[in-house]
């Protein structure tokens, strides 16, 4: 199983864990149907009352959709529809409104950011980098800049989306515009979200949840709607497979840290 769940009775923490280091921790098909397994299974589970979610290995949290698995997913010849593997990976889209602390280390990108947009907050490594490499080969990022546009202002999401593979969001940056509330060295980011999780679980879990519940309560209408029109802008902007392809191919992903 490429989802890993360690759970700490004593603290009450769950520790969640993309476990395909070699891969980046690139999410398949069958990941995506387990990480919504263990999202659901929180809400009966009393004794976990904080999670985190990180990714195996240092260079990478997650990068989203591996696109072999993505192109064993078929999809309606509609517009208005789209079969997305990723739509329900996240901790919200379950309906488990207990607290998730993410921890990056190394990348994060693509679809990443369906559960980082969905964490209540994110920790990260001074190595780690942020970046949205859609349109670079051809693809709309609109699930991801509605998730992202929850936490960071909309000129750094914007700047992120367009900018593709040719920019980066350094840990340092991403703690400047929002995205990220704790930088620590390099290797420290599990161990801090840890702490700050078992903080969060040491309180009455209703007061905690019912506080996460309010905290989204304020976005969640002009999410909703966002996310609504996510579907239609993929399928009517992405170019073929073939040249999605192509593109990734050709491309070098040269870049600059910012």
């Amino acid at each position: 199983m490429s989802v890993r769940v360690e759970t700490d009775e004593t603290s009450g923490v769950a520790v969640v864990t993309l476990d395909r280091p070699a891969k980046h921790n690139a999410i398949t098909v069958e990941m995506a149907r387990d990480l919504g397994v263990v999202w659901r299974g929180f809400r009966y589970a009393d004794e976990v009352r904080a999670i985190v979610v990180t990714g195996a290995g240092d260079r990478a949290f997650c990068t989203g959709i591996d696109r072999a698995a993505a192109a064993e997913v078929p999809q309606p010849t509609s517009p208005y529809t789209i079969d997305d593997p990723l739509v329900a990976v996240g901790p919200k889209a379950n309906d488990l409104w207990k607290p998730v602390v993410a921890a990056v280390e190394g990348m994060a990108c693509g679809g990443a950011f369906y559960l980082l947009g969905e964490a209540e907050f994110v920790v990260a490594g001074e190595g780690a980098a942020f970046f949205d490499p859609h349109t670079t080969y051809g693809m709309v990022s609109a699930f991801e800049t509605v998730h992202m546009a929850q936490k960071m202002p909309f000129g750094e999401v914007a700047r992120m989306a367009l900018m593709g593979t040719a920019e980066r969001i350094s840990a340092r940056r991403a703690y400047e515009t929002g995205l990220v509330t704790e930088v620590t060295e390099t290797g420290g980011a599990l161990a801090a979200a840890r702490r700050a999780a078992a903080v969060i679980a040491s309180y009455p879990t209703e007061a905690v949840q019912g506080t996460v519940r309010a905290l989204w309560s304020a976005k969640e209408a002009a999410r909703s709607q966002a996310l609504a029109h996510a579907p239609h802008l993929v399928t009517l902007g992405n170019l073929p497979p073939t040249r999605q392809a192509e593109l990734f191919t050709r491309r070098a992903d040269g870049y600059r840290l910012r």
